[in-house]
């Protein structure tokens, strides 16, 4: 491939992403019903997903000295199928939302499907500047879907959707500033943007500006996963979005910032930087999750914990980059998973609601019960969750094959740690609530009274059973995930 043509068939799954936004409006103004939009948009997610697949050995494209920018790989193809699902996924758990008329369906989907396209160039992408520009994209349209359950009912929201917009914005615009800081110092110590002529700067007058430069570069990355110091808008972000937006946050958005740290610190020294993160977000994310009374504030906290453990296994460097990449998509699908239980558990257009709202739930409705107790036993890294104790296996060893037995002890015993709320809220959901108030006899009839069974909407039980699907058979087949990964 020239570096003057573009190859247009390796750019396939991005003009099926984009393409998939443009179709969005387009449907939205011509015809302005809601179920040719969603219609229109879950085509488009499946289109970028065979695209992925078609021009996985596509070759690269806007090549120039130094390397290319556009990369089709397996490795992209394998991320660019999961960013597509994710926002299949996500888009089922709005669509009983949708219905009821908490958002308008055609920015709903516009934005949700700009998102994915940013996602898609995240994972093709073979420079620095494509890198962040995919970020961007990626993060941007989050910022008003963050915000867009003002048109909720309000007796069905709790907290401040506008607030929690505005701090992923801020936050979001510091942490960019930082990181791009860090690409110019490396830039001006290097003179390199293309990832596979990236490297630690060799010994010179520039190498402090140059190791400046990756330091500024991780820690901007790390907003993008929760990572502490960045996590604080993590908790506010998550309880303040309509709960399948905070989905796609804890999803897409984070495997997204995951892939850019993968790219920058398996090929940059950046140890010392990574492993303090890694300690700190595990270890923080852990132990304030212990307090937290209300469900998607645990699980945004418990986000920011796996974080943890992902960022432990890049602190090793490249030898870590296969078990990162590995628990990230493990992690994600039960993520979803969990996401998708509180989404049918809970009041359509309503937010996550606090612990005490899921008590019983177990007992109203037995397979979504399992399904949230599979993800949480995933994330815990205990069986039935196969694909999560798998992931935890994956970080351990790799950290101990490299010599770091200290920070696989580190992991081991958050990942105990965090068995705490993992099983109190597993507990919960077949507690039934107290009878303080109450003369009704029977427990059953009592707990439906409390907390009043709830059809769960056709789209949110099949995306949920989709979900589970893909964790068991990632749980009985770790390795085709990570064959295709590497």
């Amino acid at each position: 491939m020239s570096s003057q043509s573009v190859g247009h068939f390796a750019l396939l799954p991005l003009y099926a992403a984009a393409g998939t936004a443009i179709l969005a409006l387009l449907a939205d103004l011509f015809t302005g019903r809601r179920a040719a939009i969603t219609g229109v948009t879950l085509l488009g997610t499946l289109a970028t997903a065979v695209c992925a697949v078609l021009a996985a050995n596509a070759e690269p494209t806007f090549c120039a000295t130094g390397g290319c920018s556009w990369i089709p790989t397996g490795a992209a193809a394998t991320t660019a199928v999961l960013f597509a699902g994710l926002t299949a996924g996500v888009l089922a758990f709005s669509l009983p939302a949708l219905r009821i008329g908490t958002a308008p369906a055609g920015e709903f989907c516009f934005l949700l499907a700009c998102s994915m396209t940013g996602g898609v160039t995240v994972a093709y992408a073979g420079d620095l500047i494509t890198l962040i520009v995919g970020l961007e994209t990626l993060t941007l349209p989050l910022y008003v879907l963050v915000g867009l359950r003002r048109f909720a009912p309000t007796e069905r929201v709790t907290s401040d959707p506008a607030a929690a917009s505005l701090t992923f914005f801020l936050i979001s615009v510091v942490s960019t500033a930082i990181a791009l800081l860090g690409v110019a110092l490396n830039y001006v110590a290097t003179g390199v943007v293309h990832l596979a002529s990236l490297g630690p700067a060799q010994a010179s007058v520039f190498a402090p500006i140059a190791g400046v430069g990756a330091a500024l570069l991780v820690i901007g990355l790390a907003f993008k996963v929760a990572a502490v110091p960045l996590h604080a808008w993590a908790p506010a972000t998550y309880d303040g979005a309509p709960v399948p937006v905070a989905a796609y946050l804890s999803t897409a958005s984070k495997l997204g910032g995951i892939l850019a740290l993968v790219t920058v610190v398996s090929r940059l020294e950046t140890r010392a930087v990574v492993t303090i993160l890694a300690i700190l977000t595990m270890t923080i994310g852990n132990l304030v999750a212990l307090r937290q009374t209300r469900m998607v504030r645990l699980l945004a906290w418990s986000s920011v914990a796996q974080a943890g453990y992902i960022l432990a296994a890049l602190a090793i460097g490249e030898p870590g980059a296969v078990a990162a990449l590995a628990y990230a998509g493990f992690f994600v699908v039960l993520e979803l998973v969990a996401f998708g239980v509180v989404v049918a558990l809970r009041p359509q257009g309503g937010d996550g609601g606090t612990l005490a709202d899921f008590r019983g739930a177990g007992r109203r409705s037995p397979w979504l019960g399992a399904a949230l107790i599979l993800a949480f036993a995933g994330l815990a890294g205990l069986p039935p969750g196969l694909a999560g104790l798998f992931a935890k296996l994956s970080v351990v060893d790799a950290l101990i094959d490299a010599n770091w037995t200290w920070l696989a002890g580190v992991v081991v015993l958050n990942a105990v740690i965090a068995l705490a709320y993992y099983v109190r809220v597993s507990a919960a959901l077949y507690t039934l609530p107290p009878r303080v108030g109450f003369s009704v006899a029977d427990p059953v009839l009592l707990d439906e009274a409390i907390h009043p069974h709830l059809p769960v909407p056709r789209p949110v039980a099949i995306a949920v059973a989709a979900a589970v699907t893909a964790a068991v058979a990632l749980g009985f087949a770790p390795q085709l995930l990570l064959n295709a990964l590497t």
